[in-house]
């Protein structure tokens, strides 16, 4: 199917969504072309909000428009929409549990050939922790634009992660809830549970292993606050091996929350995270950096291939 870009289905749907109601206002921090709310701009200049490179002011602005009764996004890139603005976030808004939707594009190490500068690796932990947040990481464009509808629907904090390269479409027709996951592929031998763009690299692994009879199933796990406790202890249970698969530090993202999840509930199962491991991102094709770091569908396949010989023995 086409490949399109989170960021743009999102950019789309936040126009489609100012056309059906008159309480969404928009506001950026003069990266309007990038993270696509130019889109809602160009309808609604009278309800769009330009705050200038200046993003704690940005998280203040949205928090005084919630106030009024406004339902704000407010976008920029996540390395700026999180760790820049932490204070505010939590003070302005998780502490009072104002109405304001985040949603950070350029997220994780696909940003490429920026650097670790700009790589936002550490995004989902930072939200994740915050009191009131809700965190949904869409695995493609057509989840993108249901997850920006159910973020306006859901009244809270909520924190939208969205990536910079178009992605293959892997949800089609798929309905969408927050705070369940989907089972893209049945498995009995492993499951993969990811998010983001690694939904369909856990697809790939899965068709690898698939032609040497090991069955894999694969999770989307778009929410990861509220997490789809059910659906992770499942795959524990009925297949005994479970790898976690995001584009973030293995460290207070989504493979903690499995982990957490799993470690709680006493349920005994070969487990292992897969992103990045405590440390830095780099410049690079984002293709390269996968690789570099296990993320790519060889490397999965490696990893449980391994983890399923385990299992047996």
């Amino acid at each position: 199917m086409e490949k399109i870009a989170t960021r743009d289905a999102y950019g789309k749907a936040l126009a489609e969504l100012g056309q059906e109601h008159e309480d969404l206002v928009v506001l950026d921090a003069d990266l309007s072309c990038s993270t696509k709310t130019s889109t809602f701009a160009e309808k609604f200049p009278e309800r769009f909000y330009n705050i200038g490179i200046a993003e704690q002011n940005l998280i203040g602005w949205a928090a005084g428009l919630a106030t009024t009764g406004k339902v704000p996004f407010a976008s920029t890139f996540a390395v700026f929409a999180t760790a820049r603005v932490f204070d505010q976030l939590r003070n302005s808004i998780a502490y009072p549990c104002l109405n304001v939707k985040i949603a950070a594009t350029h997220a994780g190490l696909s940003v490429g050939p920026d650097g670790a500068s700009h790589q936002a690796i550490e995004d989902i932990a930072l939200a994740r922790v915050l009191p009131n947040f809700i965190v949904v990481v869409p695995a493609d464009g057509p989840q993108a634009a249901l997850a920006t509808r159910a973020v306006y629907a859901h009244r809270g904090p909520a924190y939208l992660r969205l990536g910079r390269p178009k992605v293959e479409t892997v949800t089609q027709g798929l309905p969408f809830e927050l705070g369940k996951a989907q089972v893209l592929r049945p498995g009995t031998d492993a499951a993969i549970i990811a998010c983001g763009t690694m939904v369909s690299e856990a697809l790939k692994t899965a068709e690898l292993l698939a032609k040497e009879n090991l069955s894999v199933r694969v999770i989307n796990m778009h929410t990861i606050k509220p997490l789809d406790q059910d659906a992770i202890l499942a795959a524990a249970r009925e297949t005994g091996v479970v790898i976690s698969a995001e584009e973030h530090t293995i460290l207070g993202g989504l493979g903690s929350a499995v982990a957490e999840t799993l470690a709680e509930a006493g349920v005994t199962v070969a487990f292992k995270r897969v992103g990045v491991n405590d440390q830095f991102g780099e410049s690079g094709e984002p293709d390269e950096l996968f690789q570099k770091h296990g993320m790519d569908a060889a490397s999965m396949a490696a990893l449980l291939r391994e983890l399923h010989k385990k299992k047996k023995n």
